[in-house]
């Protein structure tokens, strides 16, 4: 582990010299989504939506579902381009892997890095809530770590399908086909019971569905969401430690072998 930090060490000296823009479109992200959708859209569902949204606002209901979608496109982002970039445009891996680093030490060192991005949007999104009125006690901390979890269980599959790749053409796809409707259909705008019951079933079988559940839950203090916690919390532990051992032999075989 202490030689893995070594990893989270030279990514944060990176980050020193980008840390004012990040921070700058992390404040942003949450403000342009509650105010043009939470509030105008929400406006004009407000007829209706208390029954079809568990009696909240459109407001309180897609605030949390949007600090989950949030942290897994940054997670997605932070393991596709800049991975690549480490395994075959820079070969950052290549110059790493001539220390005592081993692959295992670059995986978890890039996961800790992910964990720390996650932890600072999710932070600052919280309080762009906080100052929405949106939290209902200090349960909604939990959020955080919940949303740091549901990142890294993204980050670990999607690292294992970069090291997979020889061009950035596969991302396209991805993006487009899985990360998109993952962010449109697990439950972030609209409840999936809104959808066909078997689209419902695929829905709930994603990951990001159950950390909208936990980030909602604990936000909003409901405890008819959090009544489900123990599955999603085993689903997003059980998912990343599968995806996390699928990209270190991947990883192993694209660097190593």
């Amino acid at each position: 582990m202490t030689i893995a930090t070594r990893v989270l060490q030279r990514n944060l000296l990176v980050y020193r010299r980008t840390w004012r823009g990040s921070l700058f479109g992390s404040f942003m992200t949450p403000l342009l989504y509650l105010t043009a959708m939470g509030l105008g859209l929400g406006s004009l569902i407000a007829t209706r939506g208390g029954a079809v949204l568990g009696g909240y606002d459109y407001l309180h209901f897609l605030g949390p579902g949007i600090l989950a979608a949030s942290c897994m496109q940054s997670a997605v982002f932070e393991s596709t381009f800049p991975i690549m970039g480490k395994i075959m445009w820079r070969r950052n891996y290549e110059a790493m892997l001539a220390t005592p680093l081993e692959v295992r030490h670059l995986l978890v060192g890039e996961l800790l890095w992910i964990a720390f991005r996650v932890l600072s949007i999710s932070s600052v999104f919280l309080v762009i809530l906080t100052l929405f009125g949106i939290p209902r006690g200090p349960l909604a901390l939990l959020a955080i770590p919940a949303a740091i979890l549901t990142g890294l269980a993204f980050s670990a599959a999607v690292m294992g399908f970069a090291a997979t790749q020889r061009n950035d053409a596969g991302f396209s796809w991805m993006f487009r086909f899985v990360v998109n409707p993952l962010f449109l259909f697990s439950g972030t705008f609209f409840p999936i019971t809104r959808l066909p019951e078997p689209v419902q079933w695929v829905a709930a079988a994603t990951p990001l569905y159950h950390g909208v559940s936990l980030v909602r839950g604990t936000i909003l203090n409901d405890a008819a969401i959090l009544s489900g916690w123990p599955l999603h919390v085993a689903y997003l532990l059980v998912f990343f430690g599968v995806a996390a051992a699928i990209a270190h032999r991947l990883l192993r075989r694209r660097l190593v072998n």
